[in-house]
């Protein structure tokens, strides 16, 4: 077994299916699962970072994780959405959308990377999105969700350089979950065909496989479901 697992954004979705299936799979000495719905040792909030120091710090003189997976992000809210073209871009609901896809994320890393070992495999990983590449949009729209997971996916490239300088094996990286069935992509599924609306339990086990296949060389880069790496 190698150090212990943590997963970010447990209380369920495809954050609860990835620590069930790494409980399933036994290859960690422990899996800890941290979300904001929780309460005591378990809880954090990414947009306090107060939160997520104090969930760091739970860690010392615990065995080091070797795997962090933040499977958090924001795409609706209520009556706000992903934005269909300028007219409805709000500054509180782009500020919202940064707060959750990239800098809570980014303080993650921050108080967590420290955390992992200096020596061998140590992964770290953001759910990111398709959405973020700017080479790949050729559709628009969506402005706060393209954005702020695109700057995931540079925040996501600093992290990888820098981790590299304390371990040469760490791999930073990004990942694409494909089409998930949980409420973040609830109202958007009327036009996805059924052979890519996956359920969380699938989704969970397409990502752990994509990462069991990575290399140090990909640290830094964004994957999908199926290994395929996104275009930044």
């Amino acid at each position: 077994m190698t150090g212990s697992a943590v997963v970010i954004g447990a209380s369920g979705g495809i954050g609860g299916a990835l620590a069930d299936a790494l409980e399933d799979e036994g290859a960690h000495e422990h899996v800890v699962r941290l979300a904001r719905s929780s309460e005591s040792e378990a809880h954090i909030d990414l947009e306090d970072e107060t939160s997520i120091a104090a969930a760091a710090e739970r860690f010392a003189g615990a065995p080091a994780p070797s795997l962090v997976l933040v499977a958090t992000g924001i795409l609706h809210d209520g009556k706000a959405g992903p934005e269909k073209a300028m007219r409805d871009l709000d500054a509180d609901w782009l500020t919202h959308n940064f707060a959750v896809n990239t800098i809570g994320p980014a303080l993650v890393a921050k108080h967590f990377l420290p955390l992992m070992p200096a020596k061998g495999r140590a992964v770290f990983a953001a759910l990111s999105a398709r959405v973020g590449s700017v080479s790949d949009n050729r559709l628009g729209g969506w402005y706060g969700y393209r954005a702020s997971k695109a700057a995931l996916n540079m925040m996501i490239r600093n992290l990888a350089i820098e981790q590299k300088r304390k371990n040469d094996r760490s791999i930073v990286v990004g990942l694409h979950p494909g089409t998930v069935d949980t409420a973040l992509s609830q109202p958007f599924q009327r036009n996805v065909p059924s052979k890519q609306l996956f359920d969380a339990e699938r989704a969970a086990l397409q990502l752990l496989d994509v990462l069991d296949g990575l290399k140090p060389a990909d640290s830094g880069h964004i994957f999908a479901w199926d290994g395929e790496e996104i275009a930044p």
